[in-house]
Protein backbone atom coordinates (compact mmCIF):
# COMPACT_ATOMS: atom_id res chain seq x y z
CA UNK A 1 0.00 0.00 0.00
CA UNK A 2 1.57 3.50 -1.27
CA UNK A 3 1.55 6.19 1.16
CA UNK A 4 -1.23 8.08 -0.80
CA UNK A 5 -3.63 5.34 -0.52
CA UNK A 6 -2.41 5.00 3.31
CA UNK A 7 -3.34 8.99 3.36
CA UNK A 8 -6.84 8.58 1.95
CA UNK A 9 -7.96 5.29 4.16
CA UNK A 10 -6.97 7.47 7.31
CA UNK A 11 -8.47 10.71 5.90
CA UNK A 12 -11.61 8.46 5.25
CA UNK A 13 -11.19 7.11 8.32
CA UNK A 14 -11.21 10.80 10.41
CA UNK A 15 -14.22 11.74 8.46
CA UNK A 16 -16.19 8.62 9.63
CA UNK A 17 -14.91 9.66 13.41
CA UNK A 18 -15.66 13.51 13.10
CA UNK A 19 -19.64 12.11 10.85
CA UNK A 20 -20.14 10.09 14.19
CA UNK A 21 -19.14 12.50 16.40
CA UNK A 22 -21.23 15.76 15.55
CA UNK A 23 -24.19 13.01 14.57
CA UNK A 24 -23.61 12.25 19.01
CA UNK A 25 -23.35 16.10 19.48
CA UNK A 26 -26.33 17.13 17.54
CA UNK A 27 -29.98 18.29 18.67
CA UNK A 28 -31.47 15.86 17.00
CA UNK A 29 -29.67 12.75 18.96
CA UNK A 30 -30.07 14.43 22.17
CA UNK A 31 -32.99 14.73 21.85
CA UNK A 32 -33.35 11.15 20.73
CA UNK A 33 -31.82 10.71 24.33
CA UNK A 34 -35.10 10.17 26.10
CA UNK A 35 -37.22 7.92 23.85
CA UNK A 36 -38.25 4.64 25.64
CA UNK A 37 -36.74 5.25 28.64
CA UNK A 38 -38.50 6.03 32.05
CA UNK A 39 -37.37 9.22 34.52
CA UNK A 40 -38.01 8.50 37.75
CA UNK A 41 -38.73 11.70 40.11
CA UNK A 42 -37.42 10.85 43.78
CA UNK A 43 -39.67 12.54 46.51
CA UNK A 44 -37.92 13.22 49.41
CA UNK A 45 -40.90 12.41 51.70
CA UNK A 46 -43.34 9.93 52.21
CA UNK A 47 -47.02 8.93 50.62
CA UNK A 48 -49.63 11.83 51.52
CA UNK A 49 -48.17 14.90 52.09
CA UNK A 50 -47.19 17.92 50.55
CA UNK A 51 -44.23 16.79 48.57
CA UNK A 52 -45.97 14.03 47.71
CA UNK A 53 -48.88 15.70 46.29
CA UNK A 54 -46.78 17.83 44.01
CA UNK A 55 -44.74 15.43 42.93
CA UNK A 56 -47.08 13.06 41.19
CA UNK A 57 -48.85 16.23 39.27
CA UNK A 58 -45.69 17.12 38.12
CA UNK A 59 -45.01 13.64 36.84
CA UNK A 60 -48.34 13.15 35.63
CA UNK A 61 -47.87 16.09 33.08
CA UNK A 62 -44.09 16.85 32.41
CA UNK A 63 -43.54 13.83 30.24
CA UNK A 64 -45.80 15.24 27.56
CA UNK A 65 -42.81 17.97 27.08
CA UNK A 66 -39.78 16.04 27.51
CA UNK A 67 -38.65 14.82 24.10
CA UNK A 68 -38.91 11.08 23.50
CA UNK A 69 -41.90 11.80 25.98
CA UNK A 70 -40.61 9.71 28.41
CA UNK A 71 -42.74 7.94 31.29
CA UNK A 72 -41.66 10.01 34.82
CA UNK A 73 -42.63 7.47 37.34
CA UNK A 74 -42.69 9.13 41.38
CA UNK A 75 -40.47 7.16 43.59
CA UNK A 76 -41.00 7.88 47.29
CA UNK A 77 -37.69 7.72 49.27
CA UNK A 78 -38.45 9.08 52.47
CA UNK A 79 -35.19 9.75 55.37
CA UNK A 80 -33.35 12.25 57.26
CA UNK A 81 -35.64 15.03 56.21
CA UNK A 82 -35.48 14.21 52.31
CA UNK A 83 -31.63 14.64 52.78
CA UNK A 84 -31.51 10.53 51.67
CA UNK A 85 -33.38 11.33 48.27
CA UNK A 86 -30.81 14.01 47.67
CA UNK A 87 -27.65 12.42 48.68
CA UNK A 88 -28.57 9.42 46.35
CA UNK A 89 -28.23 11.55 43.14
CA UNK A 90 -24.95 11.97 43.49
CA UNK A 91 -23.87 8.28 45.54
CA UNK A 92 -26.10 5.59 43.80
CA UNK A 93 -28.39 7.39 40.92
CA UNK A 94 -27.36 7.26 37.14
CA UNK A 95 -25.60 10.46 36.24
CA UNK A 96 -27.43 10.03 32.36
CA UNK A 97 -30.16 12.51 33.53
CA UNK A 98 -33.10 9.85 34.34
CA UNK A 99 -33.19 10.38 38.13
CA UNK A 100 -34.13 14.19 39.66
CA UNK A 101 -35.20 14.84 43.01
CA UNK A 102 -37.68 16.99 45.03
CA UNK A 103 -36.60 17.63 48.16
CA UNK A 104 -37.12 19.76 51.57
CA UNK A 105 -36.43 23.50 50.86
CA UNK A 106 -35.38 23.53 54.78
CA UNK A 107 -32.34 21.72 53.76
CA UNK A 108 -30.42 24.42 51.95
CA UNK A 109 -30.15 26.23 55.14
CA UNK A 110 -28.99 23.88 56.84
CA UNK A 111 -25.96 23.22 54.30
CA UNK A 112 -24.99 26.37 55.28
CA UNK A 113 -25.92 25.90 58.94
CA UNK A 114 -24.27 23.01 59.42
CA UNK A 115 -22.04 22.39 56.41
CA UNK A 116 -20.49 19.13 57.89
CA UNK A 117 -23.50 17.76 59.23
CA UNK A 118 -25.35 17.65 55.61
CA UNK A 119 -22.03 17.47 53.64
CA UNK A 120 -23.78 19.76 50.73
CA UNK A 121 -23.39 22.78 48.41
CA UNK A 122 -26.62 23.25 46.41
CA UNK A 123 -23.93 25.49 44.30
CA UNK A 124 -22.99 22.30 43.45
CA UNK A 125 -25.74 20.68 41.62
CA UNK A 126 -27.85 20.86 38.18
CA UNK A 127 -30.94 23.10 39.39
CA UNK A 128 -33.94 22.61 37.23
CA UNK A 129 -36.88 24.41 38.95
CA UNK A 130 -39.28 25.31 41.63
CA UNK A 131 -43.19 24.30 41.34
CA UNK A 132 -43.98 26.05 43.69
CA UNK A 133 -42.76 28.10 46.98
CA UNK A 134 -43.85 27.22 50.46
CA UNK A 135 -46.45 29.26 52.06
CA UNK A 136 -45.97 28.07 55.40
CA UNK A 137 -48.58 28.57 57.92
CA UNK A 138 -49.20 27.74 62.08
CA UNK A 139 -52.85 26.52 63.26
CA UNK A 140 -54.63 25.19 65.41
CA UNK A 141 -57.43 22.35 65.47
CA UNK A 142 -60.44 24.48 65.83
CA UNK A 143 -62.07 22.14 68.47
CA UNK A 144 -59.43 23.82 70.46
CA UNK A 145 -61.64 27.03 70.54
CA UNK A 146 -58.32 29.16 70.25
CA UNK A 147 -58.08 31.84 67.85
CA UNK A 148 -55.05 33.69 68.26
CA UNK A 149 -51.28 33.88 68.94
CA UNK A 150 -51.73 35.12 72.22
CA UNK A 151 -54.48 32.51 73.65
CA UNK A 152 -52.01 30.22 72.36
CA UNK A 153 -48.73 31.22 74.51
CA UNK A 154 -51.42 31.17 77.37
CA UNK A 155 -50.99 27.33 76.82
CA UNK A 156 -48.60 25.20 79.34
CA UNK A 157 -47.36 22.97 76.65
CA UNK A 158 -48.84 22.58 72.67
CA UNK A 159 -48.50 18.93 71.14
CA UNK A 160 -46.90 19.36 67.93
CA UNK A 161 -45.91 16.63 65.31
CA UNK A 162 -42.80 15.87 64.18
CA UNK A 163 -41.59 14.10 61.02
CA UNK A 164 -38.01 14.63 61.19
CA UNK A 165 -35.51 17.11 63.21
CA UNK A 166 -33.87 19.04 60.96
CA UNK A 167 -36.83 19.59 58.36
CA UNK A 168 -38.93 22.20 57.71
CA UNK A 169 -41.79 21.33 60.04
CA UNK A 170 -38.42 21.25 62.90
CA UNK A 171 -37.49 24.74 61.80
CA UNK A 172 -40.54 25.98 62.11
CA UNK A 173 -41.31 24.90 65.46
CA UNK A 174 -38.40 26.00 66.81
CA UNK A 175 -39.28 29.53 65.32
CA UNK A 176 -42.43 29.35 67.31
CA UNK A 177 -41.13 28.51 70.54
CA UNK A 178 -37.57 30.40 70.37
CA UNK A 179 -38.62 33.44 68.74
CA UNK A 180 -42.44 33.54 69.48
CA UNK A 181 -42.81 32.12 72.80
CA UNK A 182 -45.23 29.07 72.03
CA UNK A 183 -45.06 26.18 74.28
CA UNK A 184 -43.90 23.93 71.75
CA UNK A 185 -43.73 20.19 72.32
CA UNK A 186 -42.35 18.37 69.73
CA UNK A 187 -44.16 14.91 69.18
CA UNK A 188 -41.95 12.86 67.06
CA UNK A 189 -42.26 9.49 65.12
CA UNK A 190 -44.68 10.75 62.42
CA UNK A 191 -43.78 9.39 59.22
CA UNK A 192 -45.06 12.13 57.16
CA UNK A 193 -47.61 15.40 57.68
CA UNK A 194 -50.59 12.78 56.18
CA UNK A 195 -50.24 10.90 59.33
CA UNK A 196 -50.32 14.38 61.33
CA UNK A 197 -52.78 15.36 60.36
CA UNK A 198 -54.72 12.04 61.31
CA UNK A 199 -53.48 12.42 64.71
CA UNK A 200 -55.16 16.03 64.48
CA UNK A 201 -58.31 15.24 63.66
CA UNK A 202 -57.88 12.49 66.45
CA UNK A 203 -57.27 14.67 69.32
CA UNK A 204 -53.71 13.76 69.40
CA UNK A 205 -51.94 16.88 68.75
CA UNK A 206 -53.34 20.25 69.02
CA UNK A 207 -51.53 22.31 66.39
CA UNK A 208 -49.44 21.69 63.00
CA UNK A 209 -46.95 24.06 60.63
CA UNK A 210 -46.98 23.42 57.06
CA UNK A 211 -47.28 24.37 53.49
CA UNK A 212 -51.13 26.03 52.90
CA UNK A 213 -50.94 23.82 50.15
CA UNK A 214 -50.21 20.80 51.64
CA UNK A 215 -53.19 21.20 54.35
CA UNK A 216 -55.95 18.83 53.64
CA UNK A 217 -58.80 20.69 51.33
CA UNK A 218 -61.77 20.14 53.82
CA UNK A 219 -59.36 22.14 56.23
CA UNK A 220 -59.18 24.63 54.18
CA UNK A 221 -62.37 25.19 53.00
CA UNK A 222 -65.01 24.39 56.19
CA UNK A 223 -62.93 26.17 58.75
CA UNK A 224 -61.50 22.84 60.48
CA UNK A 225 -58.34 25.17 61.59
CA UNK A 226 -57.75 28.33 62.80
CA UNK A 227 -54.56 30.28 61.27
CA UNK A 228 -52.58 32.17 63.56
CA UNK A 229 -49.61 33.47 62.05
CA UNK A 230 -47.73 32.96 58.30
CA UNK A 231 -44.25 32.48 57.83
CA UNK A 232 -44.55 34.52 54.40
CA UNK A 233 -44.61 38.24 54.01
CA UNK A 234 -46.95 38.65 50.88
CA UNK A 235 -50.78 38.07 50.86
CA UNK A 236 -51.11 35.14 48.20
CA UNK A 237 -54.74 35.78 46.38
CA UNK A 238 -56.01 31.90 47.96
CA UNK A 239 -53.98 32.54 51.44
CA UNK A 240 -56.64 33.01 54.45
CA UNK A 241 -56.68 36.92 55.03
CA UNK A 242 -55.83 38.74 58.75
CA UNK A 243 -53.25 36.24 59.62
CA UNK A 244 -50.05 38.20 61.14
CA UNK A 245 -46.60 37.62 59.65
CA UNK A 246 -43.93 36.00 61.97
CA UNK A 247 -41.22 39.09 60.78
CA UNK A 248 -44.14 41.22 61.48
CA UNK A 249 -43.93 39.83 65.49
CA UNK A 250 -40.42 39.94 65.80
CA UNK A 251 -38.52 43.63 67.39
CA UNK A 252 -35.04 42.15 67.56
CA UNK A 253 -33.09 42.94 64.34
CA UNK A 254 -30.82 40.29 65.28
CA UNK A 255 -33.55 37.58 65.45
CA UNK A 256 -34.70 39.22 62.28
CA UNK A 257 -32.43 37.94 60.35
CA UNK A 258 -32.16 34.90 62.00
CA UNK A 259 -35.83 34.02 60.15
CA UNK A 260 -34.76 35.83 56.92
CA UNK A 261 -31.96 32.76 57.04
CA UNK A 262 -34.10 30.60 58.10
CA UNK A 263 -37.23 31.32 55.99
CA UNK A 264 -35.82 32.36 52.84
CA UNK A 265 -35.08 29.24 51.15
CA UNK A 266 -39.06 28.92 51.14
CA UNK A 267 -39.30 31.09 48.56
CA UNK A 268 -38.32 27.64 46.66
CA UNK A 269 -40.46 25.54 48.17
CA UNK A 270 -40.77 22.49 46.42
CA UNK A 271 -37.38 22.41 44.54
CA UNK A 272 -35.98 19.74 41.46
CA UNK A 273 -32.48 19.13 40.92
CA UNK A 274 -30.16 16.51 39.39
CA UNK A 275 -26.69 15.67 39.99
CA UNK A 276 -24.18 18.22 38.52
CA UNK A 277 -22.73 15.52 36.27
CA UNK A 278 -25.20 14.91 34.16
CA UNK A 279 -24.96 16.35 31.33
CA UNK A 280 -25.75 19.91 30.29
CA UNK A 281 -28.29 19.31 27.25
CA UNK A 282 -30.54 17.14 29.15
CA UNK A 283 -30.38 18.91 32.41
CA UNK A 284 -31.54 21.88 30.08
CA UNK A 285 -34.55 19.65 28.15
CA UNK A 286 -36.30 18.80 31.82
CA UNK A 287 -35.54 22.82 32.61
CA UNK A 288 -37.98 23.76 29.67
CA UNK A 289 -39.75 20.80 29.63
CA UNK A 290 -40.42 22.11 33.24
CA UNK A 291 -41.31 25.53 32.44
CA UNK A 292 -43.81 24.08 29.12
CA UNK A 293 -45.45 22.18 32.11
CA UNK A 294 -46.22 25.44 34.42
CA UNK A 295 -47.91 26.89 31.97
CA UNK A 296 -49.94 23.51 30.30
CA UNK A 297 -53.70 23.99 30.52
CA UNK A 298 -54.08 20.71 31.85
CA UNK A 299 -51.43 20.64 34.77
CA UNK A 300 -53.35 23.90 35.43
CA UNK A 301 -56.46 22.23 35.61
CA UNK A 302 -54.80 19.58 38.06
CA UNK A 303 -53.02 21.56 40.59
CA UNK A 304 -56.96 23.72 40.51
CA UNK A 305 -58.50 20.37 41.20
CA UNK A 306 -55.93 19.47 44.09
CA UNK A 307 -56.22 23.19 45.31
CA UNK A 308 -52.31 23.56 44.97
CA UNK A 309 -50.76 26.77 43.95
CA UNK A 310 -48.54 26.89 41.56
CA UNK A 311 -45.98 29.66 41.77
CA UNK A 312 -42.85 28.65 40.20
CA UNK A 313 -39.09 29.86 40.04
CA UNK A 314 -36.52 29.14 36.98
CA UNK A 315 -32.96 27.71 38.14
CA UNK A 316 -31.45 30.83 37.57
CA UNK A 317 -33.78 32.58 40.30
CA UNK A 318 -33.04 29.63 42.28
CA UNK A 319 -29.26 29.97 41.91
CA UNK A 320 -29.94 33.62 43.14
CA UNK A 321 -31.67 32.83 46.60
CA UNK A 322 -29.26 30.01 46.67
CA UNK A 323 -26.33 32.34 46.51
CA UNK A 324 -27.80 35.56 48.57
CA UNK A 325 -28.39 31.96 51.57
CA UNK A 326 -24.57 31.32 50.92
CA UNK A 327 -23.66 35.06 51.65
CA UNK A 328 -25.62 35.36 55.00
CA UNK A 329 -22.53 36.88 58.01
CA UNK A 330 -21.00 34.19 60.21
CA UNK A 331 -23.12 36.02 62.72
CA UNK A 332 -26.00 35.28 61.62
CA UNK A 333 -25.79 32.02 60.69
CA UNK A 334 -23.82 31.44 64.57
CA UNK A 335 -26.97 32.37 65.71
CA UNK A 336 -29.27 30.40 63.36
CA UNK A 337 -26.94 27.71 65.08
CA UNK A 338 -27.99 28.34 68.35
CA UNK A 339 -31.55 29.19 67.48
CA UNK A 340 -32.49 25.66 66.01
CA UNK A 341 -30.26 23.53 68.31
CA UNK A 342 -31.79 20.73 70.46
Amino acid sequence: MNAVSLALIRAAHFLMLTGVWVYLCSPGFATDFYRGKSIQLVIGYGPGGGYDVYGRLLARHIGRYIPGQPHVIPQNMPGAASLTAIRHLDAIAPKDGTVATLFDFVQIANSVIDAQKTGLDFRKYNWIRSISEDLSVCYVWGARGITTLDQLRQLPQVHMGLTAVGDSQDIRLKLLKRLLGINVRAVAGYPGTGTQYIALERGELDAGCGGWSSLPLDWRTEGKINFLVKFVPHQPPSFPPNVPYAGDLIANEGDSKVLQLLNNPSQLGKPVLMSQAVPGDRAQMIRAAFAATMRDQQFLADAERLKVEISPKSASQGMQIIEQIYAMPPEVIQAARKLIAD
